[in-house]
């Protein structure tokens, strides 16, 4: 069958465009042609820098014959309706028409056969409109066209026929550029035009003229030409997936390259030296094949060309920039290690940093105050946090107070990619304890499904104060995410939270955690110029730890309320004197009040959103997102409830899991639903509920008398296995009441015509539903 052959050559494509470009080429043409009519047998499209290719095969020569009805009026209607159809649908009499019965009677329906258009004809209208509309995310015009590409356009390609034909050149034009069969190949090495006619036949000349068609072709040729030009020197390639992806869209005939610099920049930290020759020459770093596998002073890079003195020239110019960046880092480096002259009061080189951080009131975010406010509040948390997973208390402390100083370090400013791990780089410099260090780098991890999760205790710690304040600071300002936003990562903050309690079996109510965040938001807030949120304690009914600490001259400002009145240290600004307040000597002035919402509202919201990340982790593990609803549905709104211990509710979510795919399981939950249903239909209709216990003497049935005393059994037993943590031991209690469950249902009528008798079986049924929630909220299984 024919096949489309679409070449569109530019200047050169961006390496992080060409993906995406390939794959709406590939889509706006397969949709354009399945909406004409046209199936294929397969699709795919290339990128280079300079081109985009798409690869149709087994497109019919036309479309398919269509038969369109077009239905008319009544049979029997008058002669001006049946002219008007005959007319409209381009018959002669009614002879050419046939009548069609339905519901309402007979009616003159008009077949209309519609021929099929030819494939080259729609091919002829589709592409240029594909180009015109082309979705790139920059585009730009030139000359004195109309056309917007990513750059110049300079030619297409546009062919259709059999691989046993001459194929024919699909008629069109867009912006002045016709389409045709030729093209060109390296711009370098393979400039001169030449014409193609097949895929095939366009892949062979194409690499004739030094261009490689397939991405991932000139990557893997990249990835294996570097592993073995390394191993040639008894090196070893550190592999950069991200780097090796951006490399093959930047050549179209790779060539890897060895160079090398001065050894003494080895002193530099390695991942500085990986992230400056990456970022500025897009070059590759080797490592020893040693034990210590220490950074090697050759590095990769990839040309474009085949060089006449085999790449001397290009490998001497990527070393002598590369040599003029590491001298920057190094001297970067060695100024981050030295005192700060403006902070050399404040400690050693990291707390001066931190000084410097405070001094020019860095600011987090407009609504939550400087990075120092931050820096207080995870300071706060991460002492707080510390005994619940076994780290030293002043240790978090100190690492979180340190944990965003080498922000303002030269380095840091150079490579944003390296903070956390320059902290770490600095902090041990300095001599701090291992444990600081470590979590100065770890408190930002995860960052994504495949980064390491921190195990240090006092990583751990200030890993999890860091999120949470996070979390509690944009919830508190009404900055959720919504839909597929979320520009503030929370949605990974809160995967990494779930994540490092999960693989560090932290056992802690996640809700207080979460009350401890946004405490800290409410009473830590303090920025260079001593902002301080005042709010009635007794009115969000929260307890003050002791080291949130308030200015007691200032607490009378605010009466009761859920309004919180900002509050500064005037500092010699000028403002309207009646803002001004007078407090313990010092000039203070007010802003508006800003509202906020209760504490319980904040970690009800926060809860729940954990609640549909811990799905999304427990899916793609295998779990299934009803059962975590189940679990985790009942957890009170009170901080402290076990029922919030995400550890224990993956246990209680594997149970039941294990629990659901029993016969007992699946009978017990099938009476539990019949159960629950009874219960709503009949509370709705009463008015109240059926929770007390049922009347013994009013038990008078054989099945309600033996359901009543198994339902005393398990509901004891599974009671007891859940405060013990063996859900395997209470899900087997709460199978011993399918039997007596099944035998209610078959001997008894639940809505009896005696009041008190029917109050009493539906108290009991109410009993079958609180043994059923002693473990999981049966009522949200799917």
């Amino acid at each position: 069958m024919p096949e489309l052959l679409l070449e569109l050559f530019s200047e050169e494509i961006p390496a992080r465009m060409q993906r995406k470009a390939a794959d709406d080429l590939q889509k706006l043409i397969g949709d354009g042609l399945i909406a004409a009519g046209l199936t294929f047998e397969g699709a795919k499209a290339y990128a280079t820098p300079r081109r985009l290719t798409l690869h149709v095969v087994g497109l019919p020569g036309k479309g398919a014959d269509q038969v369109e009805e077009k239905k008319g009026p009544r049979v029997g209607a008058p002669d001006p309706a049946i002219q008007g159809f005959l007319k409209g649908a381009g018959l002669a009499s009614l002879d050419q028409a046939t009548v069609v019965a339905d519901k309402k009677g007979d009616f003159w329906v008009a077949r209309l056969k519609k021929p099929g258009r030819r494939t080259i004809d729609v091919l002829s209208d589709l592409v240029p409109q594909v180009i015109r509309t082309f979705p790139w995310p920059k585009s730009q015009r030139w000359g004195s066209g109309s056309l917007r590409w990513v750059r110049p356009l300079h030619s297409i390609v546009c062919t259709f026929g059999t691989e046993h034909e001459e194929p024919e050149i699909v008629p069109f034009e867009v912006d002045g550029i016709h389409a045709g069969n030729i093209t060109r190949g390296h711009r370098f090495m393979g400039s001169t035009p030449f014409s193609v006619k097949r895929f095939d036949d366009y892949v062979q000349k194409l690499q004739n003229a030094k261009v490689i068609l397939d991405a991932e072709r000139r990557r893997n040729i990249i990835l294996e030409d570097a592993k073995s030009l390394a191993f040639a020197q008894g090196l070893e390639l550190i592999e950069d997936d991200a780097l090796l992806d951006e490399v093959a869209g930047l050549v179209e005939w790779p060539v890897v390259l060895m160079g090398g610099f001065e050894p003494e920049f080895l002193e530099v930290p390695a991942e500085v030296i990986r992230a400056t020759i990456r970022a500025n020459q897009k070059c590759f770093v080797l490592r020893s094949h040693h034990v210590d596998q220490r950074l090697s002073d050759r590095f990769l890079l990839v040309s474009n060309l085949e060089a006449k003195d085999g790449g001397k020239k290009i490998v001497a110019g990527n070393g002598r920039v590369i040599r003029a960046r590491l001298s920057d880092a190094r001297h970067f480096f060695h100024t981050d290690l030295a005192d700060l002259p403006d902070y050399r009061g404040e400690g050693k080189p990291l707390d001066q940093r931190l000084a410097k951080l405070r001094a020019l009131n860095v600011v987090f975010h407009e609504k939550l105050g400087t990075q120092g406010a931050r820096v207080d509040r995870i300071v706060r948390l991460a002492r707080e946090f510390a005994p619940s997973v076994g780290a030293d208390a002043a240790l978090a402390a100190r690492a979180a107070l340190l944990a965003k100083a080498d922000l303002m370090t030269e380095v840091v400013g150079e490579f944003p990619e390296v903070q956390g791990l320059m902290g770490r780089v600095y902090a041990l410099a300095q001599g701090e304890d291992p444990s600081v260090a470590v979590a100065i780098e770890d408190h930002y991890k995860p960052q994504g499904p495949s980064d390491r999760v921190p195990t240090d205790p006092v990583a751990v710690a200030v890993a999890l104060a860091d999120k949470l304040d996070t979390l509690a600071g944009f919830w508190m300002i009404d900055e959720k995410p919504t839909g597929s936003k979320d520009p503030y990562a929370l949605r990974r903050a809160a995967l990494g939270v779930i994540r490092i309690l999960l693989d560090n079996g932290v056992r802690v109510g996640l809700r207080e955690l979460l009350a401890d965040a946004y405490a800290a938001h409410l009473w830590g807030l303090q920025s260079a110029a001593r902002l301080v949120f005042l709010v009635a304690a007794e009115d969000q009914g929260i307890t003050v730890p002791g080291h949130f600490t308030r200015d007691p001259d200032l607490a009378g400002l605010v009466a009761p309320t859920n309004r919180v009145l900002l509050v500064h240290d005037r500092s010699g600004a000028d403002h309207d004197p009646e803002s001004v307040l007078l407090v313990g000597g010092v000039e203070y002035y007010y802003e508006t009040e800003r509202e906020l919402a209760p504490i319980a509202t904040v970690v009800d919201g926060l809860f729940a959103f954990f609640v549909d990340r811990l799905k999304i982790q427990l899916r793609d593990a295998g779990a299934r997102h009803d059962l975590v609803d189940a679990v985790f549905a009942a957890a009170p709104a009170e901080a402290g409830d076990r029922r919030d211990d995400l550890v224990l509710g993956v246990r209680r979510v594997e149970a039941l899991a294990a629990f659901l795919a029993t016969d007992d399981g699946r009978s017990l939950l099938a009476g539990y639903v019949r159960a629950a249903n009874i219960l709503k239909a009949e509370e709705k209709k009463d008015g109240h509920g059926f929770d007390g216990e049922p009347i013994a003497e009013l038990l008078r049935e054989p099945a309600e008398i033996a359901l009543a005393a198994a339902l005393d059994t398990a509901a004891a037993t599974a009671a007891a296995a859940v405060e013990s943590e063996d859900f395997a031991a209470a899900m087997a209690a709460l199978a011993g009441l399918r039997g007596p469950v099944d035998a209610f249902f078959d001997a008894i009528l639940v809505n009896a015509p005696d009041a008190d008798l029917r109050a009493n079986r539906l108290r009991l049924l109410g009993r079958i539903r609180a043994a059923c929630h002693t473990v999981a909220d049966f009522g949200r299984i799917g």
